[in-house]
């Protein structure tokens, strides 16, 4: 969890990832954001996060990344 709240608090660092829960439903990441943070995880987590899993219920939370890149690992 700690590699992934560093990853969003370089893209965002005056949002408190650790407590926020509707990071899209509330605007804090947009579109640019989520495509930006795709990217990233791709690459750090070595996943591939599909167009089906670009979805708020996966990127509202910290929480919710982490269960999908964990799902997306196995």
């Amino acid at each position: 969890m700690n590699e992934l709240i560093e990853i969003l608090q370089e893209m965002k660092p005056d949002v408190d990832f650790s407590k926020e829960n509707a990071l899209i439903d509330n605007a804090i990441l947009d579109s640019f954001d989520i495509v930006q943070l795709v990217m990233k995880l791709n690459e750090e987590f070595d996943i591939e996060i599909g167009a089906e899993e670009i979805v708020p219920a996966n990127f509202n939370s910290a929480e919710s990344m982490l269960k999908m890149i964990e799902r997306l690992r196995d």
